[in-house]
């Protein structure tokens, strides 16, 4: 049996089916496209990371540097621990302290017919004994300063030309005081009293000066005022000065000279001036002579009363004067301005350093460049008499103060 063939279709009708299916294919990969946005491709970025240590990244990677510390806060670094030490068993902690003693020594160089001070003076030119042993001089310089002085007047009601005196050599001292210069005024007969505290007003000064008219008791106890008004100085820092105007008559006082004595010798930064007063009655006393006993006795004790002047102005580096008339006065305070304003400052550290609360007799001399004592003229080369004012000596500080 024989088989037919099957008729055979064109190639033309094919092609509507082809396109189709390429349109098809080409429509499902847009719509896919849609749907998934592309991710664009990021650039490779070169390994940047900085090491631990820090440094620059060169072109074969980072270079490793030290790292430097930054101070976060301006604080000075900690101080360092002081290494510890142990101290054998039962013994308590211990320090070592050394002091190293300094004594200051104010010398005044005055001409002795002027009272003059004598400046130009060097190191070389003092030499300063300290019981007779002789000391180095580490520092000189001259000074001239403000004062703090205390002035005590005797106000008893024993003659008037005491207080007539006091009250004049008062009234001149203060008239030479500077504004820059601080001043109390305290006053004694058988009580001490502070009638002005420490100030800058002279005016003030002079104005109790000039109220003090009637005096209330004869007792003049000059020792309890003079050891009082150390011991109110005392409290105050640096130099200080006492003038102290009075007959130097002591009549009642609790205190005895020789406790005064040793308060001055304990007192080694006051330095006392001494104006002693009743001079023209003490020489009408003597004109009249007789008297009886109790008139030699009374001469005596005027006679005692200014050697003790002399002796506490002597041993604190001041001075002395026994005015007669008022002409006087402004001659006497101006040396004692003199000595007081204008001075030299010697320091030394003592080869006896001992702590032992003795006291230490002191001597200061003057000598040129050779070593031999200095001799001073004047234009006429006619030689110049001078004198050194300072302390005749001074106490060592105790162990336990």
């Amino acid at each position: 049996m024989s088989r037919i063939p099957a008729p055979q279709r064109p190639l033309s009708s094919f092609l509507p089916i082809a396109a189709a299916l390429v349109c098809f294919a080409v429509a499902s990969a847009f719509a896919h496209a849609q749907s998934t946005p592309a991710t664009p491709q990021q650039p490779q970025q070169p390994d940047t990371a900085t090491p631990a240590d820090g440094g620059p990244s060169g072109d074969n990677g980072p270079m490793v540097m030290p790292k430097k510390k930054v101070d976060t806060e301006d604080t000075p670094p900690p101080a360092p621990i002081a290494p510890k030490i142990k101290n054998p068993d039962n013994m308590p902690q211990t320090s070592i302290h050394v002091d190293v003693p300094e004594v200051t020594v104010d010398v005044g160089v005055l001409l002795q017919k002027t009272h003059q001070f004598v400046p130009g003076l060097k190191k070389a030119n003092f030499k300063v004994f300290e019981d007779g042993k002789e000391q180095q001089i580490i520092s000189m310089h001259p000074f001239q300063a403000p004062i703090t002085v205390l002035m005590i007047c005797e106000f008893a009601s024993t003659n008037y030309r005491f207080v007539y005196d006091m009250r004049n050599a008062a009234w001149v001292f203060t008239q030479h005081l500077m504004p820059q210069d601080y001043v109390a005024l305290m006053t004694f007969d058988l009580h001490t009293q502070i009638v002005t505290d420490f100030t800058q007003d002279k005016n003030q000064i002079l104005q109790d000066v000039n109220q003090m008219r009637i005096p209330g008791f004869s007792e003049t106890d000059v020792f309890d005022a003079l050891y009082e008004g150390l011991d109110r100085l005392s409290r105050i820092e640096g130099q200080k000065y006492i003038v102290l105007i009075a007959s130097g008559r002591d009549t009642f006082s609790k205190i005895t000279l020789d406790k005064v004595m040793d308060k001055i010798k304990k007192t080694p930064d006051t330095t006392i001036f001494t104006i002693s007063t009743g001079a023209v009655a003490q020489i009408m006393m003597e004109a009249r002579g007789g008297g009886g006993m109790g008139a030699q006795i009374r001469e005596m004790d005027y006679l005692q009363a200014n050697n003790q002047m002399q002796t506490w102005a002597r041993m604190t580096g001041g001075m002395n004067f026994a005015p007669r008339f008022i002409g006087e006065l402004p001659d006497d305070f101006n040396a004692i301005n003199q000595s007081i304003r204008s001075k030299y400052e010697l320091v030394y550290h003592p080869t006896n350093s001992k702590q032992d609360g003795s006291f230490r007799k002191l001597q200061v001399e003057l000598v040129d460049d050779e070593g031999h004592p200095l001799q001073l003229q004047d234009e006429k080369h006619k030689p110049l008499k001078y004198e050194l004012i300072y302390r005749n000596g001074y106490r060592a500080k105790p162990e336990v103060e």
